[in-house]
């Protein structure tokens, strides 16, 4: 199930529980003549009503859907102003289920600060008008709910998140793997030409990558992996993008970065990486192949493939070496 669909499902499940319970509150208080906390549920719940069928038009957006902070807000509003103009015991409970919506639906920083607005009047009007003893349960009652939703809500947040690294990263070398580099690259590319900024990109391969790994093992080709990526990471700039691809072989995208600039990177790229002396493995080469977008490319296949060939080119000219292979100019 994607991220959207189970957000889809779990804000229609809040909204139509939420829904379930206001009209239970709106019978209960038609019984016994509270008309006011009537008309207050029943707007309650057609609000709610209202949410459910927001997520349901944007079922395929819910991950930016500004929608929701809106019916939320009039929902917190709604309640307040009850809490407010009404004097009706037990209608600080009401808070229960729309302290759970907030931080259920809308992103974590939304949701705690709609919580606290929505707390505040509540707290304050359940120790003015009640028995310490009551207002005291309700306020732990409260706050425990928003405490135990908020660190819930915070963990699932905390777990998508690892599990999108994850889905994104190389587990040896903490770079970004290649199933996320053709997305990124085209992102790149469609910014290239709608902006006209230069964009270049680097295949960079360790030199006899298959001796090394004869040689140290799995175990000591993949700690040389991840010092070359910490080193990367070091030389290239904010903004630079870096990608494991292969086992020994890396992908740098370089936006707003001409011929003259990725020659440049690709040659300290070389050097420092020629010059260092690795743990376990000493002295190592690579060779280097760079391009800059020109203006047929507009899918990731030709950058890709123009500097794989350049690569590939250095190599044949000699260990410890770079090549750039210019593209078709881009017209002006």
């Amino acid at each position: 199930m994607t991220e959207t669909r189970l957000r889809t499902w779990t804000h229609a499940a809040g909204y139509s529980l939420a829904a379930l319970f206001t009209i239970a509150l709106a019978l209960q208080n038609l019984r016994y003549g509270f008309y006011q906390l009537f008309y207050l549920a029943l707007a309650m719940t057609a609000l709610l009503l209202g949410g459910l069928v927001y997520t349901w038009l944007c079922r395929r957006q819910q991950l930016s859907a500004p929608g929701h902070l809106i019916i939320l807000a009039g929902l917190n509003s709604g309640l307040i102003a009850g809490v407010l103009t009404m004097d009706a015991p037990g209608i600080s409970h009401w808070a229960m289920p729309l302290l759970s919506l907030n931080l259920l639906i809308l992103p974590l920083r939304h949701g705690l600060t709609l919580s606290a607005l929505l707390l505040a009047p509540v707290l304050v009007v359940t120790w003015l008008s009640g028995p310490a003893a009551t207002a005291l349960l309700t306020t732990i009652g409260l706050l425990a709910l928003l405490a135990i939703t908020a660190m819930y809500i915070w963990h699932y947040d905390h777990m998508a998140q690892s599990a999108q690294d994850l889905a994104i990263t190389d587990p040896v070398t903490g770079a970004h793997n290649a199933r996320f580099l053709d997305e990124t690259l085209q992102k790149e590319i469609s910014r290239a030409i709608a902006t006209g900024h230069a964009l270049s990109v680097v295949s960079l391969s360790v030199d006899h990558a298959d001796e090394i790994r004869d040689l140290h093992g799995k175990p000591g080709m993949h700690t040389l992996m991840r010092h070359i990526t910490g080193t990367l990471f070091d030389i290239i700039r904010a903004g630079d993008s870096l990608y494991s691809i292969n086992g020994s072989d890396f992908f740098l995208i370089l936006p707003f970065t001409p011929e003259e600039g990725v020659r440049v990177i690709a040659e300290r790229i070389r050097r420092t990486l020629s010059e260092h002396d690795w743990p376990e493995v000493g002295k190592i080469s690579v060779s280097l192949g760079c391009t800059t977008r020109g203006n047929g490319d507009t899918s990731t296949h030709s950058l890709r493939d123009r500097s794989l060939a350049a690569m590939q080119q250095a190599r044949k000219r000699g260990a410890d070496s770079a090549w750039y292979s210019p593209g078709e100019p881009v017209k002006a």
